[in-house]
């Protein structure tokens, strides 16, 4: 790998990669707060907005790997400059939107930015270090993520109340204008020589042309009816296009998605596991944004919705550092099985919601299910790359980090969906909203709490094989982060490969 850009200014570096994916991971887990003033001032019902938070891990699924790939052959800094001035525009299309259309078009192609961001950012964060600063600087990378992600929905609540929803992507845009310019003065321009220039383009619109008609059929099909032409046409052409999918991935020189990499039982499990903890997470954050903010349930304003999701937020990466110790004393798959059991408890618990909770009768059951999400995202995390041998490392960690984006786009639409038809059919048969939409949450806390007791069963899937992470500070820093992306662990590039 070139080391070209070690002469770069180290401290430069960690500020524009930590600044720029704090900034990322903030704007991703504040949209679904904004979503109810969004569509007060566009006119678009939050049913259909819910495509900016799905059309941005949408795109996102699609994009993580490619960029990486495009920083490897045409020069990191070049393409994480990209990332940040498409995050710029995209902010700007947004705050200026006059329509729910436009808004949802800035937030697909925010997901692309902020993929390309993470994904690069992180790249020269790693080659501008080395032994023990490496360590450190990407330890600091995660935390800022995990910070990030955490703070999200009160900075969004703020700014609602204070500026209004496009507050939040004008102070976006101005910070990343910083890191384009701090980039500029500060990183050294890095490539991989050693990589094949071949970047497999299609694969990634593959990605996106299977997900899309899925997501299009889950948001829809309660309207068009689930055996309805529309609805199957829809579902044909994600089978049709995931289809060409894995032939193309047979056939590229570098493919998007490493094929035999399927055969290891424990990154499957893993990776299986990080797509139901990043889709229940993003599904129960979206799903009480908009309960806690409507009038006939708990009728809080953006700030007090922000505050209230603080303890599922907050909660999961206070506990998150805690559990790499914790894993390698008792095993990180007994600990993956207690968490994902916890977050089904969780989920149950809130499943048994009605109109008459309060806000307070919500508290533990967030709690748990961010105990239970803080104790199985690290140790599935450290699995995925821990069981495969170093040259694999970072397809493993590919991988897993397209498959949060696309647990978190599937799992919200369907979660908009059941929310919203349960409630308004529930409406339509008489009951008083306020029960209906008790209901709508309960349906979707269910749904959740099954996805969640499927997690359990990845245990099973994972085996032993995978070395356990020690429990250092920068276990325990890839750990908070590992609801957002995947990093390095003392795990990591010395486990044999494990197949079936």
């Amino acid at each position: 790998m070139d080391r070209s850009a070690e002469g770069g200014h180290a401290l430069g570096v960690l500020l524009a990669t930590c600044i720029s994916t704090l900034v990322v991971n903030a704007n991703t887990s504040a949209v679904a707060i904004l979503l109810p003033a969004i569509s007060e001032d566009t006119g678009m019902s939050v049913d259909t907005l819910q495509w900016a938070v799905t059309g941005y891990s949408l795109v996102g699924a699609a994009v993580i790997v490619t960029s990486g790939s495009l920083g490897d052959v045409f020069g990191r800094k070049r393409v994480f400059q990209l990332g940040l001035l498409l995050f710029v525009a995209s902010c700007v299309l947004i705050a200026l939107a006059g329509s729910g259309e436009v808004v949802i078009a800035g937030r697909m192609i925010q997901g692309a930015a902020g993929s390309t961001i993470l994904a690069c950012g992180l790249s020269l964060l790693t080659v501008a270090n080395s032994g023990q600063e490496q360590v450190r600087a990407v330890s600091l990378w995660g935390a800022a993520a995990a910070v990030g992600a955490a703070a999200g929905p009160l900075v969004g609540g703020v700014l609602v109340d204070v500026t209004g929803w496009q507050g939040l992507f004008w102070l976006d845009a101005g910070i990343a204008v910083g890191c384009m310019l701090l980039t500029a003065a500060t990183v050294a321009e890095s490539r991989d020589p050693d990589r094949p220039r071949s970047i497999d383009y299609l694969g990634s619109v593959l990605v996106a042309l299977t997900l899309a008609p899925l997501i299009l059929a889950l948001s829809k099909g309660g309207d068009w009816g689930w055996v309805s032409a529309a609805t199957l046409v829809s579902l044909g052409v994600c089978v049709v296009a995931g289809i060409a999918f894995v032939a193309v991935e047979r056939r590229v020189a570098v493919p998007l998605l490493d094929l035999a990499l399927l055969r290891n039982r424990v990154l499957v499990g893993s990776t299986v596991a990080i797509l139901i903890g990043a889709g229940t997470i993003n599904a129960l954050m979206y799903v009480l944004s908009l309960y806690f903010q409507d009038p006939s349930a708990l009728g809080f304003s953006p700030l007090e919705a922000g505050l209230a999701t603080l303890p599922a937020t907050v909660g999961l990466v206070v506990v998150a550092p805690l559990v790499p110790k914790l894993a390698a004393k008792v095993g990180g798959r007994e600990v993956v099985g207690i968490g994902f059991l916890l977050t089904t408890i969780g989920f149950a618990w809130v499943g048994l919601a009605d109109s008459s909770w309060k806000y307070g009768a919500f508290l533990l059951p967030l709690v748990v299910v961010a105990v239970g999400m803080g104790m199985s995202n690290g140790p599935a995390s450290a699995a995925s790359t821990a069981c495969v041998p170093v040259d694999q490392v970072g397809a493993a960690s590919g991988v897993s980090n397209m498959a949060r984006y696309v647990g978190a786009a599937v799992a919200t639409a369907l979660a908009a969906t059941v929310y919203s038809t349960v409630t308004s059919n529930q409406v339509a048969d008489g009951q008083a909203r306020s029960e209906a939409l008790a209901s709508g949450l309960a349906a979707t806390s269910w749904l959740m709490a099954v996805f969640s007791l499927a997690g359990v069963a990845m245990v099973v899937v994972m085996g032993r094989r995978a070395r356990e992470a020690r429990g250092t500070l920068g276990d325990s820093a890839a750990a908070a982060a590992a609801h957002t992306h995947t990093l390095p662990t003392t795990a990591t590039g010395h486990a044999e490969p494990a197949t079936t």
